[in-house]
C-alpha cells in the first residue's frame, strides 16, 4: 500500500513530491478514498476538488492552490468523459490525459477520474473535511445542472463545509473556442458573429420558457430493432454475405421517441398513437415513456406494431440491411373514427401539437383535417422513408404553423432535385402550403430557417461526427416547435435545434433522450 499512503506536508504549501510522476499519483476512486481515510487517521485535513479541467490554465492553478492552503492533503476528481456533457467533440482531452495534467501540479496529492453525472459519490465516498469549488457555483441559480445544492447537501452530511474561490477566471471552452482549431473555419466565423450579436442567457432563455408548455404528439408508433452482427466471409455458394449474431436491442421509436425528447423540456407531454395487436410491443412502449407523457392507444386488430428490424455492423455502428414488419394500409372504419375523437377530445386542450407522420397508414386526410382544425399550433414533419419514397409530401396538409423536414424531403415535396435549398425554403414550400415558419434540416450542411416576416438564414451544422442518424430529425421537431410556437427568433431556434441534432447523432438508436441540461451546457461549449 506504500504507493497511496499520504505524504505528510505542513498547511499552506507542498513540500517534494519523494520524485512520484504525475501517472503514479493517478488512483482508481476506491484507492482516493483509502488514502483519504489514511491521512484522517494521521490528523490531517482532507480537501477535495473536483472538475473537467479540459484544458487546464491560469485559473485553475489558482484555483487548486487556494484550495491546497485549506487542507494539508488536496485530491481531485476528474469528470469522465462519458459524463462531460459539453457536446460532440469535447472534452478534447481524455479523462486519462486530463488526469494526468492535474496530478503534474506539484500541489495535488492524487487524482481519479469519476465515473459518474456529479460528484456525489465521490464526496460521500472520500468524506472530505472541505469540498472546493469555483465562484461560478457560489450563486445556486448560476449552475444550470442544479448539482451544486446536492454536493453540498453531501458534503454536510459527512460534517464538511463548502468553500468557493474567488480569482482571476478562465473558461477552458472560450480558451478552446477561440484559440484552438476545434472548429471548421467557416463554422468558427459564425459562433463569433453569433456571440457578437447574442449571448448564452438569450439561448438559455428561450430553453427555459418552454418548461411550462403542454405538448401533444400525433403519430406512427415504430419499434426499431437493432441486431448486432459481425460479417464473415462470402457465401461459396450463395451470393450473400453471412453474418455472425451478436447480440440485438430493441427501443420505442417514432412518435414514442420524439415524445421523450420533448418530455425533458415541456411539463405535460401527451402522445396518441396505433398500436398493434401484440401485446409485447405496447409493454416496451408504455416503460419507454418518461414519467410526464401520456398514452393514448389506438389499437388496430389484425395488424402488428410498425417494426424496423436492422442489422448494423457491432464493430463499426453502420446498419447493413433492415426488415420491414408493418400493415401501412389507410385506416378506416371504427379505428379510424377512434383515432379522429382522440384528436377532437385533446387537441384543443394543448399549446402545441407535433405531427409525426411517418407514411405508415395511420394520419389519413380525415386525421389530417381534424388535426389542422383543431390545433391551436400545428408542427408537422411528413418523412420519406423506403416504403413512402415520393407519397408522403409535407404538402398534403394544407396549412402548418411549423413545419419541420429535411432537405430531401422538401426537394420531393416540390419535386425539383436541383433548385437551391434556401429558394425552397423560402418560396417554393409556402406557395404551397400556407405556413409561416420552416426549418429543411440539410444533414452536414446545417439548417435553414425560414420566417415570413424575416427571411430565410442558414446555420452551419456543429458537428461532423455522427455515430448514428436515426432519429435525428424528431428530435429536432420535438424540442424546436414549442419554440417555435412561444414566438422566439428562428435562427437562434434554428442554432439550439442543430445543438439537439448533434447531440442525438452521438446516441445509438434511442438508448438515451436529448435532456434540458446537456443541452445547455452545450449551447454554453458553443458561445463562450
Amino acid at each position: 500500500m506504500s504507493t497511496i499512503e499520504p505524504v505528510r506536508r505542513s498547511r499552506g504549501g507542498p513540500e517534494g513530491s519523494g520524485g512520484e510522476t504525475a501517472r503514479q499519483k493517478i488512483l482508481t476512486l476506491d484507492q482516493l478514498a483509502h488514502y483519504a481515510e489514511a491521512a484522517r487517521q494521521n490528523g490531517q485535513t482532507v480537501v477535495l476538488a473536483h472538475g473537467t479541467f479540459d484544458l487546464l490554465h491560469m485559473g485553475h492553478v489558482r484555483h487548486l492552490e487556494q484550495a491546497r492552503a485549506l487542507g494539508d492533503v488536496l485530491l481531485v476528481s476528474i469528470t469522465a468523459d462519458r459524463f462531460v456533457n459539453k457536446g460532440p467533440g469535447r472534452p478534447v482531452f481524455s479523462g486519462t490525459m486530463r488526469a494526468e495534467m492535474v496530478a503534474a501540479l506539484a500541489y495535488v496529492e492524487r487524482v481519479a477520474v469519476n465515473d459518474a453525472a456529479t460528484a456525489e459519490n465521490v464526496i460521500n465516498l472520500i468524506k472530505p473535511d472541505v469540498y472546493v469549488k469555483g465562484s461560478d457555483y457560489a450563486q445556486d441559480e448560476n449552475d444550470v445542472t442544479g448539482k451544486i445544492r446536492d454536493e453540498r447537501d453531501a458534503v454536510e452530511a459527512h460534517s464538511g463545509r463548502i468553500h468557493f474561490t474567488y480569482d482571476i477566471t478562465f473558461s477552458s471552452s472560450s480558451l478552446l473556442n477561440r484559440h484552438f482549431d476545434v472548429f471548421e473555419p467557416g463554422l468558427r466565423s459564425y459562433l463569433d458573429q453569433m456571440r457578437e450579436r447574442r449571448n448564452l442567457n438569450d439561448f438559455l432563455e428561450i430553453v427555459d420558457a418552454i418548461k411550462d408548455k403542454s405538448v401533444l404528439l400525433i403519430g406512427d408508433t415504430i419499434i426499431d430493432e437493432y441486431h448486432y452482427v459481425s460479417p464473415l466471409g462470402k457465401s461459396p455458394k450463395e451470393n450473400l454475405i453471412p453474418t455472425l449474431y451478436r447480440n440485438a436491442e430493441m427501443f420505442a421509436g417514432g412518435v414514442i421517441a420524439a415524445a421523450n425528447h420533448v418530455a425533458g423540456f415541456c411539463r405535460d407531454v401527451h402522445v396518441i398513437t396505433c398500436l398493434g395487436e401484440d401485446p409485447e410491443a405496447e409493454q416496451l412502449v408504455r416503460a419507454a415513456l418518461k414519467p410526464n407523457v401520456q398514452l393514448t392507444v389506438i389499437h388496430r386488430p389484425a395488424s402488428p406494431t410498425t417494426r424496423k428490424r436492422r442489422f448494423v455492423d457491432a464493430d463499426y455502428l453502420r446498419k447493413m440491411f433492415e426488415v420491414y414488419f408493418m400493415d401501412d394500409s389507410p385506416l378506416t372504419g371504427a379505428v379510424e373514427e377512434s383515432l379522429i375523437g382522440a384528436i377532437a377530445k385533446h387537441a384543443v386542450e394543448y399549446d402545441v401539437v407535433i405531427a409525426t407522420d411517418f407514411g405508415h397508414g395511420m394520419i389519413t386526410p380525415n386525421v389530417r383535417e381534424e388535426m389542422t382544425t383543431r390545433s391551436r399550433f400545428l408542427a408537422v414533419n411528413a418523412q420519406s422513408n423506403s416504403a413512402n419514397h415520393g407519397y408522403n409530401l409535407v404538402t398534403k396538409y394544407p396549412r402548418a404553423d411549423y413545419v419541420c423536414i429535411d432537405a430531401p424531403e422538401a426537394r420531393l415535396a416540390v419535386g425539383d432535385p436541383h433548385v437551391e435549398i434556401e429558394l425552397i425554403a423560402g418560396e417554393m414550400i409556402p406557395a404551397r402550403m400556407k405556413c409561416s415558419r420552416l426549418i429543411l434540416t440539410h444533414g452536414r450542411h446545417g439548417c435553414v430557417t425560414y420566417d415570413d416576416k424575416i427571411g430565410v438564414r442558414r446555420i452551419p451544422a456543429f458537428t461532423g461526427r455522427a455515430i448514428d442518424t436515426m432519429g435525428a430529425g424528431d428530435a429536432f421537431l420535438a424540442v424546436t416547435s414549442p419554440m417555435v410556437a412561444s414566438g422566439y427568433d428562428m435562427e437562434m431556434i434554428g442554432f439550439i435545434g442543430n445543438a439537439v441534432g448533434a447531440i442525438k447523432i452521438g446516441i445509438v438508436g434511442h438508448r438515451e433522450s436529448v435532456e434540458r441540461i446537456p443541452l445547455m451546457k452545450y449551447l454554453g461549449t458553443l458561445l463562450k
